[in-house]
């Protein structure tokens, strides 16, 4: 299996191309290739170029758990860099579908440093989803490990529930991120995020992904959360997103449409061994 490995802000990905590898992975090969002592490593797989996606190139994107995530910002930055290498695309704006939906892309800086219309962020409970009657999900209570918290809920094709706290810090996120993701109330589980608003231009996260576990930076994360200040009316529309890994540049628009630009780095390539599925699974 040829693989390309890449990192955006330190969240790293692996691409396979259908071409390449023929049969897609299986959840198990999916979850061996990401392991960090038995696989090449890496915060998931991104499989494409997908052909008739309903947009001009496809993609699916796989968690280190072996289940599929619907989209994810920082993979479709590392895709986009990758079509640009295989000298697919230019300068001029793409489209990628995604199980999330469709996103815009262009690649500029010599393919180091991406953009991506992400779409409209959507605080509705039945479109994230949350269980409960139909509502915007903003400033609701949870429990947690003896805690209460406040969070809201939202999603730019993927599930997000962003809690807003005074002190943020790792420890805390890897300490009630496994809960929160798997909270009932969040029937397809979700993505979290733990912010500090620093003022009205700049916040702070610290993240648990979905499938992942604790994540150095996130796109689908960083958009979400800037969202949700903006919605609250905590920050204006443009937003440096701070995240462990770096940062990212977020706009949120009137209408909650999100744009985002930031970096993306080739980290190797090479072929996978057949031996490596030849131990038991994990």
């Amino acid at each position: 299996m040829k693989f390309y490995k890449y990192h955006a802000l330190g969240n790293d990905y692996i691409v396979m191309d259908p071409a390449d590898i023929g049969d897609e992975p299986t959840s198990a090969q999916v979850q061996l290739i990401c392991h960090r002592h038995f696989g090449v490593g890496s915060d998931g797989i991104l499989l494409g170029p997908l052909k008739n996606a309903g947009g001009d190139f496809g993609l699916r994107i796989f968690n280190p758990d072996g289940s599929e995530a619907e989209k994810s910002g920082n993979g479709l930055r590392i895709f986009s860099r990758f079509l640009w290498e295989r000298g697919l695309v230019r300068g001029e704006p793409f489209t990628i579908m995604t199980p999330g939906g469709r996103v815009q892309s262009s690649v500029h800086g010599s393919g180091r440093s991406v953009t991506v219309e992400m779409g409209q962020v959507s605080f509705r409970s039945n479109e994230i989803p949350v269980l409960g009657p139909p509502r915007e999900v903003l400033n609701e209570r949870l429990v947690v490990q003896g805690k209460e918290l406040l969070y809201c809920a939202a999603t730019i094709g993927n599930p997000h529930c962003v809690i807003i706290r005074e002190q943020i810090s790792e420890e805390e996120t890897r300490q009630l991120g496994p809960d929160i993701e798997r909270l009932p109330r969040f029937p397809n589980r979700t993505n979290v995020q733990f912010v500090k608003v620093l003022d009205r231009a700049n916040i702070r996260l610290e993240i648990w992904e979905r499938g992942a576990g604790y994540t150095l930076a996130s796109g689908s994360s960083a958009s979400a959360a800037a969202a949700v200040a903006k919605r609250l009316g905590l920050c204006d529309s443009g937003v440096s997103v701070h995240m462990p890994g770096g940062i990212l540049s977020i706009a949120v628009s009137d209408d909650f449409s999100v744009q985002m630009t930031g970096p993306v780095t080739k980290v190797a390539e090479g072929i996978l061994s057949q031996e490596i599925f030849d131990k038991p699974s994990l």
